[in-house]
């Protein structure tokens, strides 16, 4: 059995894996690039929104109370409670005069904004940079800087400048992060379960086609696959293996049932001549009887020889594809007319007469003439043997919905209703045949039988009140 990373199992399993792998790679890329770039966006839109309100409401404290005056100081405060920015704000000459930290002694007046910052301020579309502000701050920040004007003067009365951390402005992106990480590693694990059971019904038929395959190369044509339920090339897989392994099957028991019908035929006659040949030789026959065992002698060994030359003719038979026998055509009347004309003497010393019903007319059907002459030789033959002295053997021939019909029929005993579907069977013989028949091998019927279905074609028979009648078709050729 093949385990491992060799199996059907593993490497669907690795392959859907991958593909999970890959695709939420590619996804999650795209997904945490997109959302990164959009939560920044609008992180940036509100900062610039709220600096501009910022240096708008500043402006207005500026009329009543000095920069650098504690309610400004408290109004930056509450400003940066409320939006979680942290705010400095500079004079003209970008020294810090007042912040939003409540420590009195806050670290970051006295000292200078650089004029690259606050030039940010002076352009038309406000920007925001990752800065440390020239040392202001310990780790860069996130930073705007929005200039205060005079509505007076309409000078420079200052700056604000408002940052904030790098982790404040990326947390919501992580929390977006985090929410498609779960949903990705939970569906990636439904998928993978989905994915193991799949793989494992997939692989269940196969590997029980391999352990059937198995018990076949050691002679067990028993063993079948199951069927899966649903409708897929798995199921016909597995239909056709079943079929297959009843061929096998079928084929074996026929070969056993061949191989014993033989051994029992031709024990009969071997064991009737070597015990024939042992009394003449040890002087058991006496001189005056041997002429009549020597002809019992001759008799069973001609048995033996027409039984397999039987056998020889139906192995060629069967190995004859059924294309090369339908190409081929004849005249049914002539080949029954020319088979009556052959079996003529056989059925004059058994006393028997032949009432013919043919077409006027040629008949001409598709088919191997030999091949069907074969089968009107031996259901006249049969039919020949076990009709009483005296009796008609009728034959006839018609036409019908593109086939030709042709009848063989015979008084004679009745064949039960048992022994009909048995008496196409090879080496059958019913008790009423043993009992007339000490010629026969139980092969006619049987070759008869396989020669048709080689053409396609069908044998019916029937048996009640003494009459026993055969039918089979051919097909007509077209004008």
């Amino acid at each position: 059995m093949i385990k491992g990373h060799k199996s059907i199992y593993f490497r669907n399993f690795l392959t859907t894996l991958s593909i999970l792998i890959l695709c939420f790679a590619i996804m999650g890329s795209a997904f945490l690039a997109l959302s990164y770039r959009f939560v920044m966006r609008e992180k940036k839109a509100a900062m610039i929104t709220n600096a501009q309100e910022v240096a708008r409401l500043i402006s207005a404290y500026a009329y009543e109370w000095d920069l650098g005056s504690f309610e400004v100081r408290m109004a930056l405060s509450g400003i940066a409670g409320l939006s979680g920015y942290h705010i400095l704000l500079c004079d003209p000459d970008g020294a810090v005069v007042s912040c939003s930290d409540r420590q009195l002694d806050c670290e970051h007046i006295g000292k200078t904004v650089s004029s690259g910052t606050l030039g940010m301020a002076g352009r038309e579309s406000e920007e925001i940079s990752l800065t440390s502000l020239d040392g202001l701050y310990t780790e860069p920040r996130y930073a705007i800087a929005m200039r205060m004007v005079d509505s007076k003067t309409q000078e420079t009365a200052g700056y604000i400048v408002m940052s904030a951390e790098k982790a404040s402005m990326n947390e919501l992106w992580r929390e977006f992060s985090g929410i498609y990480l779960s949903v990705a590693v939970s569906v990636m694990a439904i998928a993978l379960i989905i994915s193991i059971i799949t793989s494992k019904k997939t692989a269940r038929p196969l590997r029980e086609m391999a352990a059937a395959a198995g018990k076949f190369a050691k002679g067990d044509f028993s063993a079948r696959v199951s069927e899966p339920e649903r409708e897929d090339e798995i199921r016909e897989l597995a239909d056709a293996f079943n079929l297959m392994a009843e061929s096998l099957e079928r084929s074996e028991n026929q070969r056993r049932e061949l191989i014993a019908n033989v051994s029992h035929e031709l024990k009969t006659p071997m064991t009737t001549i070597a015990g024939f040949s042992d009394g003449l030789l040890d002087g058991t026959i006496p001189p005056e009887r041997q002429d009549h065992y020597l002809r019992l002698i001759s008799s069973e060994t001609k048995r033996m020889s027409r039984m397999v030359r039987s056998m020889l003719d139906l192995s060629k038979m069967q190995e004859i594809e059924p294309e090369k026998l339908k190409s081929g055509s004849f005249d049914a009347a002539e080949l029954i007319c020319l088979t009556l004309g052959s079996l003529e003497k056989r059925i004059t010393d058994r006393g028997l007469d032949v009432s013919a019903t043919l077409p006027e007319e040629a008949v001409l059907v598709r088919g191997d003439s030999d091949a069907i002459t074969r089968v009107m030789y031996n259901l006249l033959d049969n039919a020949a043997k076990f009709s009483p002295a005296g009796h008609v053997i009728r034959v006839e021939l018609w036409k019908k919905n593109g086939k030709a019909y042709v009848s063989v029929e015979n008084d004679g005993e009745t064949i039960s209703p048992e022994e009909l579907p048995l008496i196409f069977d090879r080496f059958h013989k019913t008790d009423r045949s043993r009992s007339l028949d000490k010629e026969g091998v139980g092969l006619g019927l049987y070759i008869v039988k396989t020669i048709l279905d080689a053409h396609g074609e069908d044998i019916y028979v029937t048996s009640e009140n003494g009459v026993t009648k055969f039918v089979f078709t051919l097909t007509l050729k077209e004008d």
